[in-house]
């Protein structure tokens, strides 16, 4: 068993203790089903296959038990386009993962009228920042100080005031990066204490927290109320702790996270909204991980 597996094996047992979860409050029903929660996926997962086949794809995921789904792009298609084949395959589209400085044609945080107006075409509740902003002239040496990280706790307080007013929130997602040392702290501290509770939400994912060598558990039960959405992400236990976007993914259910424990824990810290992503590589076609990530979430008694 590597570092990380024995860690996390101590970690999330410890964790799923602390949250007073019990199996004779779950008892025999799914998560999702006892919740009624939806189960979604972040787009991300079907990477070029989606744009390929956009249509075929979301209506795979419909079948699967796939009833939302959070985007990372428009796919050169249009507002109207994307609500069109979202409402044929029956998909609802509460968020979106959208760029703090332009990228390409579509809208970023710096162009909010566009991005508010074509958010309410779609139907996007949530809007998310997917990494940080390096401050403008910012060397990678500088993301060690306090300074570098607080230009994203301005664009996100910022940017939320806006969006409040126009009926959508702030949210911000995070990978491993967030958890090196800062001095005495880690910029996931930062962002945290940083950021307005009224104003910004957060979204955990998992599978990079676990890579960065963090237990979950300890982490919701420190922040309660501030996460409010979930990237259901596992990682197989040859994955090292590190800071340098680096993990070795694997389907839900397949990996080293106790999903039966985490979920009623993240429930129980605030958590609304889950969405299924997987990193490359892929063992198998993408569509065909997403359903063995579904089939295992909609059957998990948690």
């Amino acid at each position: 068993m590597s570092d990380l597996s024995r860690r996390r094996v101590i970690g999330l047992c410890l964790g799923a203790a602390a949250t007073g979860v019990s199996g004779l409050a779950t008892a025999a029903t799914p998560f999702f089903g006892r919740t009624g929660l939806p189960i979604g996926i972040q787009l991300y997962t079907l990477g070029a296959d989606l744009k390929a086949d956009f249509d075929g794809q979301l209506g795979q995921l419909a079948k699967m038990g796939y009833r939302t789904v959070e985007m990372a792009g428009y796919l050169g298609r249009t507002p109207k386009e994307l609500r069109a084949a979202f409402d044929r395959a029956g998909l609802g589209c509460p968020s979106s993962h959208v760029q703090g400085r332009p990228r390409g044609p579509e809208p970023s945080l710096a162009d909010l009228d566009r991005l508010i107006g074509d958010a309410h075409v779609i139907g996007i509740r949530h809007v998310v920042l997917p990494s940080f902003v390096a401050p403008v002239g910012a060397m990678d040496a500088d993301k060690a100080t306090p300074a570098y990280w607080q230009a994203t706790v301005d664009l996100l307080n910022k940017t939320a005031v806006t969006l409040k007013a126009a009926g959508l929130t702030m949210g911000y997602h995070n990978h491993n990066a967030e958890f090196a040392p800062v001095g005495a702290t880690t910029p996931m501290e930062i962002l945290l204490q940083g950021t307005d509770p009224a104003l910004v939400q957060f979204e955990m994912d998992v599978g990079w927290v676990v890579a960065a060598g963090q237990d979950p558990f300890a982490f919701l039960k420190a922040h309660p109320g501030r996460f409010r959405q979930m990237h259901v992400k596992d990682v197989k236990a040859t994955t090292k702790p590190n800071f340098v976007f680096k993990q070795d993914p694997a389907e839900i259910g397949s990996g080293i996270i106790d999903w039966k424990s985490l979920l009623p824990a993240a429930y129980a810290a605030g958590v609304r909204e889950f969405y299924v992503e997987q990193e490359a590589p892929f063992d198998r076609p993408r569509i065909e991980a997403a359903k063995i990530s579904v089939d295992y979430l909609r059957a998990l008694v948690a």
